[in-house]
């Protein structure tokens, strides 16, 4: 059986990810901030005992990082995906940017996945698919800036996530791992707003579809949900 790591699992995609993956046989750890009021992760971990497992993590705490790596012990990770992510700076424009808020979000959605890759790099190496992929946005692409400025939080976050995964690439090719950024579109979820022309189920299987097709060749690449390279 295989088995996937999931941040930020208690809604929006990381909810949708834990529910296809549970569906197609997989082993899911899906992990959130809060499980006590996590009700539909509560609800299919309750439905699926022996398929899904709930665990605490904030990705920002290096130390629920490392004791969740510890109680999985040596069990193989064949995904590890990164997608805890915030964006809280959509109303914040030039001359009135909240800088805590910046920094919170370049732990969060930057330096979270670079901690959790860290953790459980042993893992994903123990495993027979040797995945790491993380959620990015096209938001971040210097190559293809959307919308010209604003957001720049969000944006730089995820140019930084981006360079990360670069590195990552590097660094891990020698173990067989295959590290990518992936941006999922715009999906209708709490971040997306309801305008959005995509839903987390349809976002969700076309990345898992572009996941299965991963090649050792694709690692390093910034990938939209259908496969397709964005510029960096």
């Amino acid at each position: 059986m295989a088995t996937i790591l999931i941040t930020g699992a208690s809604r929006g995609l990381g909810l949708e990810f834990a529910a296809q993956y549970a569906r197609a046989g997989w082993r899911v750890h899906a992990t959130c901030r809060d499980p006590e009021a996590a009700d539909a992760l509560n609800a299919m971990a309750a439905g699926a005992p022996d398929t899904v497992a709930l665990h605490r993590l904030d990705v920002t705490d290096r130390g629920q990082v490392l004791a969740l790596a510890a109680a999985l012990g040596g069990e193989p990770i064949d995904l590890l995906l990164n997608n805890a992510g915030v964006y809280r700076d959509q109303d914040r424009a030039f001359g009135n940017l909240d800088y805590a808020g910046w920094e919170e979000t370049l732990r969060v959605n930057t330096l979270g996945p670079m901690r959790v890759a860290e953790a459980f790099v042993d893992r994903v190496a123990a495993s027979a698919r040797k995945l790491i992929v993380c959620i990015s946005s096209q938001m971040g692409s210097i190559g293809d800036t959307v919308g010209g400025g604003g957001s720049y939080a969000y944006r730089s976050s995820k140019t930084a996530l981006n360079s990360v995964v670069k590195g990552l690439a590097g660094e891990l090719r020698d173990r067989g791992i295959t590290v990518v950024a992936v941006h999922p579109g715009w999906v209708a979820t709490d971040m997306g707003g309801a305008d959005a022309p995509l839903s987390p189920a349809e976002s969700v299987r076309a990345m898992r579809a572009m996941i299965e097709r991963l090649a050792p060749a694709a690692s390093g690449t910034f990938l939209k949900y259908d496969g397709s390279e964005i510029p960096w």
